[in-house]
């Protein structure tokens, strides 16, 4: 689902198929690993422990708008979504749309009746808006609740799904769509690539403001405005399960780092997570967690969940905002 994310941001992000089948390619630890540990616990549900020391890029939904359709009440409905949605809600959003497979649509409405998300919304000018979403369901459905709120506001809204970043930021700016639901991180990145070149110094961080004021800066060479940003985030997360969790008393990753560091442990992640920033190095640089050995699975999709769910990995990499944590 968040593949498009993960290739955009390159090296910062964790987003590039793996290969190996569940419980293949593991990668021993050195002999200097200390510790004992805390071996796989199986369960049915998982939980994402709080990345508390802020390794990874803060990746909040915000909207994106065209500097020139930026009216204040437009402003003002896409910002009555920033301001409900949180990432335990866009999880369940998720979960109905990927797990119980209502549609983007339908969820959306459910959604906004229960937040009675357009009570109070302000009248704009109207006229026509298009709202542009990539290509997954997470993205329909963010996109789908700019349109109740833009309805609401007067504005005659409707969402077009377009794919790739590439295409749909450069229609953004030209004007030939409005609105998109963006990624500050994922976003700050890659228009930072564009202004500032390939090889510039990331400006995206795990600080949300500042990310979000970097954004702002590199936007308005664009020709792009943006709304508040959500307490909803879809980033890289690590997950255990609730038996884990339990059992070990950890509910950080601070907290996983103390008690759990050593030999026993198994992490589970994409073919890449031995040399990504934000995978295990980072557990190990920014956490200080040694494991005992390292599975080759996907990102963050169906194989990383079973490994942990048959106790094949103590912690595995996840997306904050997958249904499957609802």
């Amino acid at each position: 689902m968040r593949a498009t994310l993960g290739v955009l941001l390159g090296l910062a992000t964790l987003g590039l198929a793996a290969c190996g089948e569940e419980g293949s390619s593991g990668t021993q630890a050195p002999p200097s690993v200390s510790g004992a540990g805390c071996a796989p616990a199986a369960g049915d549900k998982l939980v994402v422990l709080d990345d508390d020391k802020k390794l990874q890029t803060a990746d909040n939904i915000i909207p994106a708008i065209n500097a020139n359709a930026a009216d204040p009440a437009l402003v003002a409905a896409l910002d009555k979504v920033s301001d409900t949605l949180t990432t335990e809600k866009l999880i369940q959003l998720n979960k109905a749309v990927d797990v119980d497979r209502k549609t983007s649509k339908v969820a959306a409405d459910g959604f906004a009746k229960a937040e009675n998300l357009t009570t109070g919304i302000e009248k704009g000018k109207g006229g026509p808006i298009k709202i542009g979403a990539a290509d997954f369901s997470e993205s329909a459905t963010l996109g789908a609740l700019y349109e109740i709120v833009l309805d609401a506001a007067g504005f005659d809204a409707t969402v077009q799904t377009i794919g790739k970043r590439e295409v749909y930021l450069g229609q953004l700016t030209k004007g030939d769509i409005q609105v998109v639901p963006e990624y500050a991180g994922t976003l700050t990145e890659f228009i930072n690539g564009q202004v500032n070149g390939a090889s510039a110094a990331p400006l995206a961080s795990g600080d949300l403001d500042k990310t979000v004021a970097a954004l702002k800066g590199l936007g308005t060479k664009q020709g792009l405005a943006f709304g508040k940003a959500s307490k909803a985030a879809d980033q890289n997360a690590f997950a255990v399960t609730t038996e884990f969790a339990s059992k070990h008393g950890v509910k950080t990753l601070s907290d996983f780092a103390t008690k759990c560091s050593g030999q026993a442990t198994v992490l589970g992640g994409p073919a890449e997570c031995p040399q990504r920033p934000f995978c295990q190095p980072g557990l190990e640089k920014t956490y200080g967690i040694q494991f005992g050995k390292v599975l080759s699975l996907d990102a963050g999709g169906p194989q990383s969940k079973e490994a942990l769910k048959k106790g094949n990995a103590s912690i595995a990499l996840v997306f904050s905002s997958d249904g499957s944590l609802g």
